[in-house]
Formats: structure tokens, C-alpha cells, sequence
């Protein structure tokens, strides 16, 4: 493992250190929208769970493993979260960091690190897990092959 594999930790309360840019496979290059900064000034923190978004099911798409409309199979999410550490605005392109932490039989747990513009360090990073479910039923069900093979390519 290295120093790019995990969260990293400072102090007693276990707070974790933005992860490095170096530590991911695949970038998303999202550019900011006015609409997307808060009273602040800064991007609000409910639109850094809609990057996750973004370059989750993007990647998945342009694979040709998530057919949003007719796919038999889809992945709901069932946990997430984020951590801040620098603060993202407009005008800005913010780039989506991906990768795999684990590949279950059903679920994935994705890891996201938005970087602001060339930064080395992540100013958020989070998690998103997926638990893929037939459309129908809602039942979990095994990773199709293609959409496992999509997914091993990002594993951390």
C-alpha cells in the first residue's frame, strides 16, 4: 500500500488529509456553473455529491456497462460521504478523481477526489457505494461481467 491508497489520518481525532492526485486512474474535468456557488462564494457542499455523481455514472456510461433507461440491472446508492478541505468556485474546472476501494459480489465503494484546477491535493474527497439491483425486483444481484471488468480497471 501506498501513501496515495488510503485516506490519511492526522491527529487523535482521526481526521483524514486530502488525498493526492497521483493516487487516481481515471478524471472527470467538470467546470463550475454560477448556480453552483453559495452565499459564500464558494461551491455549496450539496453540489460536490453531484460531481460524485457525475463522474460515477458517466464513467459507467461512456463504458457501455450502465444503460440508464433499459438496463436490467442498475446500482442505487446506499452510503456516501465527504470530507472538505479547500474551497472550490466559479469560474473554475474542478477535477473528478475516481477509483475503486472495493468490489463486492453486489456493491462497489467508489472513492471521488475533486481537485481544484493543477492542485496536487484533493480540496474534498468522499465515498459513494453502489449496490446493484435487478430494475425490477430491486433485489441485489451479481455484477454483470462487463460491469465488473469496467469497474477492476479503477481499483485502487
Amino acid at each position: 500500500m501506498t501513501r496515495h491508497d488510503a485516506p490519511r489520518h492526522d491527529g487523535a481525532a482521526g481526521r483524514p488529509r486530502p488525498l493526492m492526485r497521483d493516487g487516481f486512474r481515471h478524471f472527470l474535468p467538470i467546470t463550475t456553473r454560477w448556480m453552483d456557488n453559495d452565499v459564500y462564494g464558494h461551491v455549496n457542499n450539496v453540489v460536490y455529491y453531484a460531481y460524485f455523481d457525475t463522474v460515477v455514472n458517466r464513467y459507467l456510461i461512456e463504458r457501455g456497462v450502465l444503460d440508464i433507461h433499459r438496463g436490467s440491472v442498475i446500482g442505487l446508492v446506499v452510503e456516501t460521504g465527504c470530507h472538505y478541505f479547500a474551497p472550490l468556485s466559479f469560474p473554475e474546472t474542478v477535477y473528478a478523481g475516481l477509483r475503486v476501494a472495493r468490489l463486492g459480489t453486489s456493491s462497489v465503494r467508489y472513492e471521488v477526489a475533486l481537485f481544484g484546477g493543477d492542485a496536487p491535493a484533493a480540496a474534498a474527497q468522499g465515498h459513494f457505494v453502489h449496490v446493484y439491483v435487478d430494475r425490477e425486483t430491486r433485489r441485489p444481484t451479481e455484477l454483470p461481467a462487463p460491469l465488473r471488468a469496467a469497474l477492476q480497471a479503477l481499483l485502487a
